[in-house]
């Protein structure tokens, strides 16, 4: 089986691969800051929990954005699951050519949607990841990774709504049925819901503007908040980042043995 593990700025998520099959996923949180061993009882309860023998980890790969937890999450899956863990980095084959004016400064993550939906597509295509900070990356019809468009998330977004001012709350992150709110929560899940909608038709419609159509997939999980949005999002997978990580291994595991 092959663990892939995507290391981002909130969380660290998890998902295990049965030959083909995404059999299992599962988050930690990024904030945390824990020793190899407190990674390595994590990660083995979380498997246990799926009723997923250690020993059948045979094959790991991380990807990460979060460079200072990487000494000990590493150190973990050396101990724990006795595997040494394919980085997702420069020296690996993606099957994408990045071609931005600073290639490194890329994050893993992006590289790995772009990997994965360029294996499938092979069509142009924008990947819009709704994390920590919502990214558009654009991925040609001939993989080419060369156009970016980076905004804060929408937790990012709802946190400063309400640490920036006195009297307004924190909000669950939902659709209000209707923009024409009577109350405050309503009032202010109207503006960062509806209002973020509006940010994403709008730069989706002048990155078209700039160069042609191009298919639309989402991922991250307030994509879901988008996922119904008519002619905004074409497709949303939450597994991108499990998938792409899968699809790199495989291009590097004849390297990596």
């Amino acid at each position: 089986m092959l663990l892939t593990i995507d290391a981002g700025n909130t969380h660290i998520s998890m998902g295990v691969f049965k030959k083909d099959d995404l059999i299992g996923t599962f988050r930690l949180t990024t904030k945390t800051p824990r020793t190899s061993d407190e990674f390595g009882l994590c990660i083995s309860s979380l498997l246990k929990l799926r009723n997923i023998d250690l020993a059948e980890i045979n094959d790991v790969i991380i990807s990460s954005v979060v460079p200072k937890i990487m000494y000990s999450l590493t150190n973990a899956v050396r101990k724990y699951l006795k595997v040494e863990p394919m980085i997702i980095g420069p020296e690996l084959k993606t099957g994408i050519e990045i071609r931005t004016e600073n290639p490194k400064a890329v994050g893993a993550d992006r590289i790995v949607n772009a990997a994965y939906v360029h294996h499938i597509a092979k069509k142009s295509c924008l990947v819009i990841d709704f994390g920590t900070a919502t990214t558009y990356d654009y991925v040609s019809q001939d993989g080419v990774f060369e156009y970016t468009v980076i905004s804060p998330g929408l937790e990012i977004t709802a946190r400063a709504l309400s640490s920036e001012t006195a009297k307004l709350p924190e909000v669950e992150i939902k659709k209000p049925a209707s923009i024409l709110a009577k109350n405050t929560v309503s009032g202010m899940q109207a503006g960062i819901v509806y209002g973020y909608i509006g940010q994403v038709e709008y730069i989706v419609r002048k990155m078209r503007e700039e160069l042609g159509d191009f298919y639309v997939i989402a991922t991250g999980g307030l994509g879901r908040v988008f996922e119904k949005e008519a002619g905004l999002i074409d497709e949303y997978d939450p597994d991108l980042a499990y998938k792409g990580m899968k699809v790199i291994f495989d291009m590097n595991k004849g390297d990596h043995e």
